[in-house]
C-alpha cells in the first residue's frame, strides 16, 4: 500500500518559472508545498538568459493580451514580495523598452498605437514615439524610436533562486526527488507536453529550440531594446542578454552559427556593444502549446492533477497572474482560467 504523505497539500512537478511561481502563490496562502525537479531549479528552458517581460502591441485586443497586461502590472509588487520573503535579490526592474522605427510606415503605425495604448493601458504605462537617444539605444533609420514604460526585465536564474528561497522560507520544500501528495501540478515543460499528449492520445504541443547569449557589458539601469524581433536586455549582474532564435527543427541542442548571427545582429542594432565579450552561450527547448497560449487547468482524466505549461516566450511575464489563477483553482476550486488558456484549447 502506497504511503500517504499528509504533510503536503500541493506537489508541484517542475522547478521552472511556472512551477515555482505556483508553489510560491500556494505557500503564501498557507498551503504545504513540495516542488520536485530531478534537474534542480531552472534546469529546463526557464534557466536561460533573456528574461524580457514585454507586452504585446496595444491593438487587436483579446483575452490573452489582457491577461498579460494584468500580469505585467502586478509583477513589480509580486516580485518585491518574493524578494522580501526570500531575502534574496530577484533581478526585477521595470526598465522600459526602446524599439527603432525604420521607415515612414513604421512611424505611422507606432503613432496609431500611441492612441490605442492610452485607451488600453490607461495611466499605468505609456507607448510613445520619440527621438532616438544618443549612446545606449538602437540604430534607427528614421531617427525615431518607440519607448514603452510597461516592459520589465528579470534575470531568470536570479529570479528562480529567489522564488525557490521564498517557497522554502514559507515552509515548503524544493527537492530533486520526493513523493507526490495532495493536489499535483505538472509544470514540466516539454516533457509535460509529451506526457499529456500521450495521455489524451493527440499532440497538444511540443518544443521549440532557442539560442541566446550573454555579453559582458554593464547597462543595468538602462532600457531594453527590441529590434527586428531580437531582445537585447541589460541585467543587474553586469551582462546584456541577447536572444533568441526560434527553431522548430534542429540537429542537436548545442549553439551554432545561428547564435553567432544573432550576436552580430545585436551589435549592429546597438553599436555600444561592439567589442563586448561573450560570457555565455545558451541553448534550450521551450514548451509551446498547440494553442500558442499558456495551458492551464485540470489534467483530463486524471483527478487531482493540474497542468501549467506552454509559457513559450512569455512565461516570466505571465508568471504572477498564472500563479494566482492556478492557486485559486488548486486550493479553492475557483476557476478563473481564460477560455483560450484552457487545456481543451490545445486538444
Amino acid at each position: 500500500m502506497a504511503r500517504v504523505d499528509v504533510t503536503v497539500d500541493v506537489t508541484v512537478r517542475g522547478a521552472g518559472i511556472f512551477g515555482l511561481s505556483i508553489a510560491f502563490a500556494c505557500a503564501r496562502r498557507g498551503a504545504r508545498v513540495r516542488v520536485i525537479d530531478p534537474g534542480g531549479v531552472g534546469a529546463g528552458s526557464s534557466g536561460g538568459l533573456v528574461g524580457a517581460l514585454a507586452p504585446h502591441v496595444p491593438e487587436a485586443w483579446n483575452g490573452k493580451k489582457q491577461f498579460q497586461l494584468e500580469s505585467l502590472l502586478m509583477a513589480e509588487g509580486w516580485w518585491a514580495e518574493v524578494g522580501a520573503v526570500s531575502g534574496l535579490a530577484t533581478g526585477y526592474l521595470r526598465s522600459g523598452r526602446l524599439q527603432p522605427l525604420m521607415d515612414a510606415r513604421a512611424v505611422e503605425v507606432a503613432r496609431g498605437r500611441e492612441v490605442t495604448a492610452a485607451a488600453l493601458w490607461g495611466d499605468a504605462a505609456v507607448w510613445r514615439v520619440e527621438d532616438a537617444p544618443a549612446g545606449w539605444g538602437p540604430v534607427s533609420a528614421t531617427g525615431l524610436v518607440v519607448r514603452d514604460t510597461l516592459t520589465a526585465r528579470l534575470s531568470p536564474r536570479i529570479g528562480l533562486a529567489a522564488l525557490a528561497g521564498a517557497v522554502v522560507a514559507l515552509g515548503g520544500e524544493v527537492v530533486r526527488d520526493g513523493t507526490e501528495a495532495g493536489a499535483v501540478v505538472d509544470a514540466t515543460g516539454v516533457a509535460g507536453l509529451a506526457a499529456l499528449s500521450g495521455s489524451v492520445g493527440r499532440a497538444v504541443g511540443g518544443g521549440v529550440k532557442g539560442q541566446a547569449a550573454a555579453l559582458r557589458f554593464d547597462a543595468a539601469g538602462w532600457p531594453q531594446v527590441f529590434a527586428d524581433a531580437l531582445h537585447i536586455v541589460p541585467h543587474v549582474n553586469g551582462t546584456v542578454a541577447i536572444g533568441s532564435t526560434s527553431e522548430s527543427a534542429w540537429q542537436d541542442l548545442g549553439t551554432d552559427a545561428a547564435l553567432e548571427a544573432l550576436i552580430a545582429q545585436a551589435v549592429a542594432a546597438v553599436p555600444m556593444l561592439e567589442g563586448a565579450a561573450v560570457v555565455e552561450r545558451w541553448a534550450g527547448v521551450r514548451p509551446r502549446a498547440r494553442s500558442r497560449a499558456p495551458m492551464l487547468g485540470p489534467w483530463p482524466g486524471r483527478p487531482g492533477w493540474f497542468v501549467a505549461n506552454g509559457g513559450f516566450k512569455i512565461g516570466f511575464g505571465m508568471a504572477p497572474k498564472v500563479a494566482e489563477v492556478m492557486a485559486d483553482l488548486v486550493l479553492e476550486r475557483r476557476d478563473g482560467v481564460p477560455d483560450g488558456f484552457r487545456v481543451e484549447a490545445s486538444l
